[in-house]
């Protein structure tokens, strides 16, 4: 497969067509979620089709919570709903009607208006749906599913930059520590031979035992390594990004990754410029994080 740029999880598309003597319309709305999540709402004879449409819907989403609407736009056949007579329930009213006139010792006329208007005489009957075969429905399905897969791909067009944004600003803070830590080494090294000078106030001092401590310093203070595999973890966010596949989760075990050497970073960093980098690259990979909830 050929490179692409992430999707997002947020979409929405629609469609109609004939199918079963009618016209069908579909809609799809496509949210977060974990996992692939699908949600039908529709007629009998079309949520008949659940396993189809489930299938159909997994190549082209890998993640998100769908929910399918679906509903006719013309019935089936073009049948109006019928009425039926209920003869029996009618002679019934009828005799009632009549006893509530002896009863009552009222005159007039029964007539049929009235006679109609009573419960349940009369009751619309809705015309019986045809079986309709997944043939009839997945081209429509699949030009819904289309269409919010391009809102997906556009949303997440504006994702993608927005997280190599949030990449780069952390890759720059990065820099910005490298280039500190050397003179931050220097600095510690004068100030721990200034101490030991005062301490020993004016005995000789052992410049072997000295060189050892300073060494084992700058070794506590090396950062080095950090930067090294925080790079290489800025590195595979970039390739995650304009791969050919969802990313959401792989992104997602980078960021706990490159939040570890962040940390790490922050805990050997006895200097305030590098300390306000560490803050700076917190609150990028925070925004970064953020995004990343809404990326397939």
């Amino acid at each position: 497969m050929g490179c692409r740029l992430p999707y997002s999880m947020t979409g929405f598309g629609a469609a109609e067509g004939p199918a079963g003597g009618g016209t069908l319309r579909i809609e799809l709305r496509s949210v977060n979620h974990r996992y692939l999540n699908v949600t039908l709402k529709a007629p009998p004879e079309v949520a008949s089709l659940e396993a189809e449409i489930r299938d159909r819907l997994r190549r082209d989403f890998e993640r998100g919570h769908l929910t399918i609407s679906a509903r006719w736009v013309d019935a089936p056949g073009g049948m109006p709903p019928g009425v039926s007579l209920d003869a029996a329930r009618a002679r019934a009213a009828l005799d009632r009607l009549r006893a509530l006139q002896a009863a009552t010792g009222l005159g007039g006329e029964i007539t049929l208006d009235l006679l109609a208007r009573q419960p349940d005489v009369f009751a619309t009957v809705e015309p019986e749906s045809p079986a309709l075969q997944w043939a009839a429905i997945e081209p429509i399905l699949g030009q819904a599913a289309a269409a919010c897969r391009a809102m997906r791909g556009r949303e997440g067009t504006a994702l993608g930059a927005e997280l190599s944004t949030r990449l780069a600003g952390i890759r720059d803070r990065a820099a910005l520590i490298a280039a500190r830590a050397p003179e931050r080494v220097v600095r510690e090294r004068d100030r721990l031979q200034a101490a030991a000078v005062q301490l020993l106030d004016g005995r000789t001092l052992d410049e072997a035992r000295l060189a050892q401590e300073i060494a084992l310093m700058a070794d506590r203070l090396d950062v080095t390594e950090e930067l090294v595999r925080l790079e290489a973890h800025l590195a595979a966010c970039d390739n995650a990004l304009h791969g050919s596949r969802a990313v959401g989760k792989e992104l997602g075990f980078l960021a706990q990754e490159i939040g570890r050497e962040i940390n790490t970073i922050g805990s050997k960093a006895n200097d305030a410029r590098m300390q306000h980098a560490v803050v700076e690259m917190k609150g990028e990979l925070e925004r970064f994080r953020e995004q990343l909830e809404n990326l397939e």
